[in-house]
């Protein structure tokens, strides 16, 4: 749900300290040395097709970009990448895999292993059949929201096959219920070995389309505010007593009254076996659509055999997912169960997982009470005077199109050293549909009432252009139909009121003097159904009625993919 920085915004740029995500796999990697991390690109800077929207024109180039990538995180972060994927549910091209596994190679990361394509199970699987050089670099089939089928091409190329990307679901109890018989009914169904949840934290505004469908909630950073949610407790019935080298057990884990379970094993005596119940109206993910089944309350007996026939006690974690009743009850460690010459029973009711397993490490985290949730500060300012910023980008910033990063304006001995920049100079070989135009969100979805006031300097002669919004109603995916008001200025001295992002609705335009390569202040006022703006403290037009959005974001952008700078921001 936004824009990410590439480490390669142009040809001649390298940078392995933008955005959140080294952050984020060293956290992980603290947390778990063990955790395994993935690179699949969905968008690719513009410089890489040479013009053309398309990532395959020149492989090399490609490659290049990827392997980099790889390479810095080693270089600067000490972070081993397991795999790279090739271009997020778009096509692949099999001259450029086998192109990337040459590269990688000649770059000495033979253990980098490549996952394809992370789309359907077709025409990966029928390709990798047909063309034995390709099916030697290919690792792993990933498939994308498989509603736990597989098909029969993918299973004849005996590759592991993945739900790469799955769940993406609103975090609530159906949430849960999804992502429970997912986890178990990917391998059960379709011989999935793993499942990876998009997204892990919801840590984006709540009103952009894919709000809330992470694993757990933190979408309050200026209050600290987060929330723990049951898909959380979900995964860590598997994650808990697993471990990426575990193998599944090759049994049928359909249960006769409903559910699933599965049984992994790391070889070394040690058993893990989940459970689950979920019921069809409680377990819905956001795709595919979910056909009718029945579950029913049931008594479920196991047999143990060779090896695990010695087990004696197996531990139990349970949940329950309450729904109506509202009782739920989230990973709960229970009586161990006892295992009587290699079977024991248990009675199974609906909306149910539990993990009975011979590990005694399982545990549920006391954490403190996090801050209570806040609004948005409803006056917000931001300099972006900060010498040596932790990140590359200011905070509660959105970037929607575009990357707007601090930066150091070395020519100027003024107010504007330190501003806010956007680099994105041409149109990325894009995955969505990014607008023509640059935008970055910030605050409150439900604000009405405000005023904007940005300091803004345009770097791009005659035809460079920015503007500052509010009431802005859109973003991620369906950004190019983004609403609100918009006040641009350009760089050939005129000006604009727009009820939209594309600037096809004009609510109003004329001249302002404003130039190029010089800083002016812009103030947008929006009161009920009127709106006014001001250009270096003096009103520039005014009276313009607003009929929707009738409320939103503020935001700040560029006309077109060009530099420009931001300073002083201000909404109240």
């Amino acid at each position: 749900d936004g824009t990410e920085p590439s480490h390669m915004h142009y040809e001649n740029d390298e940078n392995y300290f933008r955005g959140y995500e080294w952050w984020l796999m060293k956290e992980a990697k603290k947390r778990n040395p063990k955790i395994k991390l993935i690179g699949l690109p969905w968008t690719f800077p513009g410089w890489i097709g040479k013009g053309e929207n398309w990532p395959y024109d020149y492989p090399d180039v490609t490659a290049y970009y990827i392997v980099s990538w790889i390479l810095g995180a080693k270089q600067y972060h000490d972070l081993d990448i397991d795999y790279i994927g090739i271009w997020n549910e778009r096509a692949f091209s099999s001259k450029y895999i086998k192109l990337l596994r040459y590269t990688l190679d000649k770059h000495g990361l033979q253990q980098v292993r490549i996952i394809a394509s992370d789309r359907l199970w077709e025409p990966i699987s029928f390709v990798l059949l047909l063309d034995s050089e390709l099916h030697g670099v290919v690792d792993v089939i990933g498939a994308h929201y498989p509603g736990t089928k597989t098909v029969p091409n993918a299973l004849l190329t005996k590759k592991k096959l993945w739900s790469s990307e799955d769940y993406s679901t609103f975090n609530d109890e159906t949430g849960a219920g999804c992502w429970a018989r997912i986890l178990n009914q990917n391998y059960v169904n379709g011989n999935m070995t793993s499942t990876i949840a998009w997204n892990l934290v919801a840590s984006y505004y709540e009103e952009l389309p894919f709000g809330r469908c992470g694993l757990m909630t933190a979408q309050e950073p200026w209050s600290g505010h987060y929330k723990v949610e049951a898909p959380i407790w979900i995964t860590a019935h598997t994650t808990q007593f697993t471990q990426p080298g575990w193998s599944y057990l090759q049994v049928d884990g359909h249960l006769e009254g409903g559910g699933s379970f599965v049984a992994l094993t790391d070889g070394l005596g040690n058993l893990t076996i989940i459970i689950e119940t979920m019921t069809h109206n409680h377990s819905q993910c956001i795709r595919p659509p979910l056909p009718h089944f029945s579950v029913t309350p049931q008594r479920a007996t196991f047999y143990l055999k060779g090896s695990f026939y010695m087990v004696e006690t197996l531990q139990v974690w349970h949940s329950r997912l309450g729904f109506e009743s509202g009782n739920s009850s989230l990973f709960q460690q229970l009586h161990p169960l006892k295992v009587w010459k290699g079977s024991f029973s248990l009675n199974l009711n609906m909306d149910e997982v539990y993990t009975l397993t011979t590990l005694k490490t399982g545990q549920k985290c006391g954490c403190p009470e996090p801050p209570p949730p806040q609004p948005f500060p409803s006056n917000y300012k931001d300099d972006f005077n900060i010498r040596n910023p932790p990140f590359s980008e200011a905070p509660n910033f959105a970037d929607q199109t575009g990357v707007f990063e601090y930066f150091i304006n070395g020519s100027d001995p003024g107010d504007h050293v330190f501003t806010l920049r956007q680099v994105v100079v041409q149109r990325p070989i894009t995955w969505a549909s990014d607008a023509d135009q640059t935008i970055s969100v910030i605050g409150n979805f439900q604000w009405v009432n405000m005023t904007v006031t940005c300091d803004i300097y345009i770097e791009k002669q005659r035809d460079g252009g920015v503007f500052i919004a509010g009431r802005v109603d859109n973003g991620g995916i369906y950004v190019r139909r983004t609403k609100g008001v918009f006040f641009w200025v350009f760089a050939d001295g005129t000006y604009r009121v727009t009820g939209d992002l594309a600037g096809e609705e004009i609510l109003m335009k004329g001249l302002s003097g404003v130039r190029d390569n010089t800083w002016h202040t812009l103030t947008l006022n929006i009161q009920g159904t009127s709106a006014s703006g001001l250009l270096n403290g003096y009103p520039l037009w005014e009276n313009v009625t607003i009929s929707k959005p009738s409320n939103g974001w503020a935001a700040i952008g560029t006309r077109s993919f060009e530099f420009a700078q931001f300073d002083n921001f201000h909404v109240e």
